[in-house]
Parts: C-alpha cells; sequence; structure tokens
C-alpha cells in the first residue's frame, strides 16, 4: 500500500523508498536534536504501524501515550476531515461549537466543581507554560503575585520550554539552558517529610510562601513511577493549609492512560482528593496535536483577560480530534479495556521466564518493564528487530504506553518477546575520547 504525502507545488508525492534513502534525507534537512530516526515509518493501522521497507511493527509506545486509539482510527479521521472541511481555523476573537464543547467534556470527565474552566493548549508543555504562569498569580500575605516558591520532585519531566524546563529536574536538560525562571525548588520523590520540610516556619521564614507544588501522579519519564499511596493526600492537606496550589501534570497519565481519566482519580494515588490545576496533552487528540490546562474552582480566576493567550490553542480541528477520541473511549469501553488488558499485560510478562526481567510496574496501560541489568537501550534495540516499538526509558526499564485499544492476543504477542530474554546482555561500553578524537567542532 503505497503512501501519498502532499508537496510544496500542491501535488502528491508516493512515500516509496528505502528506509536508508529517507534517513539520508533526513539528516540533511531536520535539526539534529533527535539524531537519526530509528526507522522511517510511512502507514498504521490499529496498533500497528509499518517503515519505508514494508515491515511491520507492533507499536507499544503509541506515539509516547499519544495515539490513544491506535492509528488511523475510522472515527477520529472522520471528525478531523469533516470539522477541516467545514471550518478549519479562527482566531480566539471567536468561539467554535467544537472548541466550546471539548470544554464542557474535560470539566465533567474531571469531575470538576462549579466555576471550573478550561483553556486550551496546542500541547503538554504549552499547558504546563500556563499553569506555572498561574502560579506567579497566587496571593501571599503580601499581596497578588508576590509568593514565588514552586515546588516539583526529582525525577519529573514537565516539559522543554523555559518555565516548564525550571521545574523539569534532569540537570541534562536544564543546565544548556540556565538561567531558567527562578523560586523552583526540586524535592525528592515520593519523600513525605521532605514535602512537610519545605512547608515548614523555618523554610517560609528563609524562602518565603509556596506558590505551588507541581507533580505527575506517575512520573513517566523517570521510568514510569506512581506517587506512593497518601502522598497526594498529604500534599492537598498542606497546599491548603498554606494557600498554595495543588498542580498535577497529567500530559502522559491522563486521557484514560492508568485506567481512569486521570490518574489521580484512582483511590490508591490520589485517595479522593480534588486539585486546584490538571495539565492535560499527549493522548487528548488521539495524535492530533491538542492540550489543555483544567482549573478548578477559584483557581479558573487566577489568569485573566490579556494576561495569556494562544494562537492555535482550542482550534476547531484540534477539539474535534479531541472530542472524537473523548466520545470513542467512551463508546468502546477503553477504560475497562486499559484496565483489563493492562493487568494482562503486566501478568504476561511478570510470569514470561526471562531472568532479565525483575517486575512490571506503572498502572494500566503505562508501564516499565524493570530489568535486572542496565541493558534497556540494548533490549529496545532487539525489540525493534524483531518487529516491537518499545522505549528505553532508564538503563535498566522499558517504557510500553500502547493504544488503548490494544487486545489480549497483542499483549499475549509483546509477552512472548520478554520471554525471547534467556540471557543478560551485556551493557555497551561507550569508548573514552581523548582530546585527539574530541568531536567538537573547530572555532
Amino acid at each position: 500500500m503505497s503512501t501519498l504525502i502532499p508537496t510544496e507545488d500542491g501535488s502528491v508525492l508516493s512515500a516509496n523508498g528505502s528506509v536508508a534513502a529517507w534517513t539520508e534525507r533526513y539528516t540533511g534537512a531536520v535539526m539534529d536534536t533527535f539524531g537519526p530516526p530509528q526507522r522511517v515509518l510511512v502507514r498504521g493501522e490499529g496498533a500497528y504501524v509499518w517503515d519505508a521497507d514494508g515491515k511491520r511493527y507492533l507499536d507499544l509506545l503509541g506515539g509516547i501515550a499519544v495515539n490513544t486509539l491506535g492509528h488511523a482510527h475510522p472515527t477520529l479521521t472522520a471528525a478531523i476531515s469533516a470539522q477541516l472541511g467545514t471550518l478549519g481555523h479562527v482566531s480566539n476573537f471567536f468561539g467554535t461549537p467544537a472548541q466550546i464543547a471539548l470544554a464542557e467534556s474535560l470539566l465533567r470527565i474531571a469531575e470538576a466543581p462549579e466555576g471550573s474552566r478550561v483553556f486550551l493548549t496546542n500541547s503538554g508543555t504549552e499547558a504546563v507554560e500556563a499553569a506555572f504562569k498561574m502560579t506567579r498569580r497566587v496571593a501571599s500575605s503580601s499581596g497578588v503575585g508576590t509568593r514565588t516558591r514552586v515546588l516539583a520532585l526529582e525525577g519529573g519531566f514537565h516539559g522543554r520550554s523555559m518555565g516548564a524546563l525550571a521545574l523539569t529536574a534532569k540537570a541534562a536538560y536544564r543546565e544548556p539552558f540556565e538561567p531558567l525562571p527562578g523560586g523552583v525548588e526540586h524535592l525528592p520523590f515520593g519523600d513525605l517529610t521532605a514535602l512537610e520540610a519545605a512547608f515548614s516556619p523555618q523554610a517560609i521564614a528563609e524562602r518565603g510562601e509556596v506558590a505551588a507544588l507541581v507533580v505527575e501522579p506517575v512520573q513517566g519519564e523517570a521510568g514510569v513511577r506512581p506517587l506512593p499511596p497518601g502522598y497526594l493526600v498529604a500534599a492537598r492537606r498542606l497546599t491548603t493549609a498554606h494557600g498554595a496550589l495543588l498542580v498535577l501534570d497529567e500530559v502522559q497519565t491522563g486521557m484514560g492512560r492508568c485506567g481512569s481519566w486521570f490518574a489521580y482519580q484512582q483511590p490508591e494515588i490520589g485517595g479522593g482528593i480534588v486539585p486546584d490545576v490538571v495539565t492535560v496533552a499527549k493522548g487528548l487528540g488521539g495524535g492530533f496535536p491538542v492540550g489543555a490546562v483544567i482549573a478548578y474552582g477559584a483557581a479558573a480566576r487566577l489568569v485573566g483577560r490579556g494576561q495569556h493567550g494562544s494562537t492555535f490553542g482550542g482550534n476547531p480541528v484540534a477539539a474535534a480530534a479531541a472530542l472524537a477520541t473523548i466520545g470513542v473511549i467512551e463508546r468502546d469501553g477503553l477504560l475497562t479495556n486499559v484496565r483489563e488488558i493492562g493487568a494482562l499485560l503486566r501478568q504476561e510478562i511478570e510470569m514470561c521466564g526471562s531472568p532479565l526481567v525483575k517486575e512490571v510496574r506503572g498502572r494500566g496501560l503505562l508501564l516499565a518493564v524493570v530489568l535486572n541489568e542496565p541493558v534497556a537501550p540494548q533490549v529496545a534495540a532487539s525489540a525493534l528487530e524483531a518487529g516491537f516499538i518499545v522505549n528505553a526509558v532508564a538503563p535498566d526499564a522499558i517504557r510500553l504506553a500502547p493504544p488503548l485499544i490494544l487486545t489480549a492476543d497483542q499483549a499475549a504477542e509483546a509477552a512472548r518477546f520478554f520471554a525471547t530474554l534467556v540471557e543478560p546482555v551485556p551493557p555497551v561500553v561507550e569508548p573514552v575520547e581523548t582530546p585527539s578524537e574530541s568531536k567538537e567542532p573547530s572555532a
């Protein structure tokens, strides 16, 4: 099956051609921020994709938790086509039915109280950036917007823009772009003692009042680590007592990924709390770029007219895609499928018999296969050769975030791959560069 690509002169270009040929063109035209592509993919259907050489892969990563409904889902593609054929874009001087209906749907599935509102964005990073701006508007005893302390967790990943990057803990991401927006303090993951200390009278006297705590209910980029039970309950208690916001980054965990609309809605994670702000994106549009900030109750009034905006945020095509995604999740019972297939996938991998597999952690269809050796990159490469797309999210962990439509047969197919890992794979040892071997460009 040939894939056709629109060209700049209005004609179409066949995607026929080898992976090697397309990769060569990629390296000559695309900025080198990701390195060369592992494969060049040309089409998808359901939970499978095909590369330019015609090889099929079971997509167990879903575009990193994006392709909620798999690839080329007929309901999603029909909704996007119909909306684009009617009204593709208007400025935010105007509203559209799709935009309004999406905001209403998000408030409904978030079970947000009266007075809550939604701000629509194009991505998770933009949603986090908007939430970060909201923290600057939190009042202190000195007046509006005078709190500057924002707490986040070690291991957290919140995006690559300057504000979102300030919340992200990993030094390798942060250091090339410092100085970043100030006031962010990173606390040890899941450490209630450290959390209590950050709100202590001594900390407030030395560093000021806390504006917000920003956390992922399940840390994705750190190796799929759920917060320990009781952590968010304590976080809600402390933030409420001190007049600070509790901001939950559900960009990766939201939209059914963990078996409920949002991960915090699971009793063992959230304990029944109501947050102040939730950010969502990735799976919201089923593959179409769209994100959102859900502000609960009084938090919806923190940012007023003219204080934030987005040219494409809430555009009708993105909103139609998100509405279709929500509709299919509800119509086809995909939250139940996530819970059932996620449990099956976890069980079958844990019981596959591989000496490399230590455990499987996570929730629903956001899982990490934890290995007994730091050989995740080699395992991911072996998986790709065998026809499975996974992600080495940590040296000893493989991330799985397949489409929510994954079947029992496909889960069993994935487990059979892990069963083939019968011998420890030696880690790749990178050669140490000497000054004469340095690849730094000359002046």
